[in-house]
């Protein structure tokens, strides 16, 4: 699996710039940066069902409702699970201050009636028992990680970007890599592949379903499976609207532990 590992590495450094058809050349960093701020509308609302499989194929459901606010140097996201009774009720805050790179996470747990914040040594574990971790639930700041680029491929009928993504020394990660197939077209993450940090090639985050709404690329059905447990969480989102005029109030830990 090392060897596997940077074999891959070493290909995808080869490359550094890639050319759309239009002519336009991009170079790793730009397509890093266009992912970032990729369109997304100023606010989105959400319900969707979190399915949780185990490796024998044991299925558990839940709902939850989602809100995100994008204001200025921030990026603001509120989910609220609704059941089943087990973890209805339980909320999660992230406070995502795009001009410091820092991010706060909160953990809402109604049978305590307590909010946790989520710590720097936290961040590597499940976030309410799927495979996401708390790392996944918020952004990396671009200037934590170095880009390459490898050939462009083609995923789910799109043509896509090959990204390189390597931590460096002031990264605060589980990971020591990261190759994702980003869509040229919306600059959507389609596949990643996690690799940790004894370099095994851990985790996979698949979009299997995507549509436009409003205009936006949405995704509709994404996967994150454990390669290591073989352990699967998919998210499906059943209704969404963008640019809802949000107040700012829904993101606050008051709000969240009401």
């Amino acid at each position: 699996m090392r060897a596997t590992y940077f074999i891959i590495c070493f290909f995808v450094f080869l490359f550094s710039v890639v050319q759309l058809a239009s002519g336009e050349l991009l170079s790793a960093d730009d397509v890093a940066y266009r992912v970032y701020h990729r369109d997304v509308g100023r606010d989105m609302q959400m319900t969707g069902t979190m399915e949780l499989i185990s490796s024998r194929g044991q299925k558990r459901r839940r709902e939850y409702k989602s809100l995100r606010l994008d204001d200025g140097n921030w990026r603001k996201v509120l989910i609220r699970f609704t059941a089943p009774a087990d973890i209805a009720g339980t909320g999660f805050l992230v406070l995502e201050n795009i001009e410091t790179g820092t991010t706060e996470q909160h953990l809402y747990l109604p049978a305590l009636k307590r909010t946790r914040r989520i710590v720097t040594s936290q961040q590597g574990r499940k976030f309410v028992n799927s495979d996401f971790t708390y790392e996944n639930m918020h952004r990396q700041p671009l200037e934590n990680w170095s880009y390459k680029l490898d050939k462009n491929t083609q995923y789910m009928g799109r043509q896509c970007f090959t990204l390189l993504s390597t931590p460096l020394a002031l990264a605060d990660t589980r990971y020591s890599c990261t190759i994702s197939l980003i869509d040229a077209a919306t600059y959507m993450p389609l596949k990643i592949d996690f690799y940790n940090t004894d370099n095994q090639h851990c985790k996979t985050y698949l979009v299997k379903k995507v549509t436009m709404i409003d205009g936006i690329a949405t995704e509709l059905e994404v996967v994150m499976k454990d390669l290591l447990s073989q352990h699967t969480t998919r998210l499906f989102t059943k209704q969404l609207r963008y640019n809802n005029n949000l107040s700012d109030s829904f993101f606050t830990v008051r709000y969240l532990e009401q």
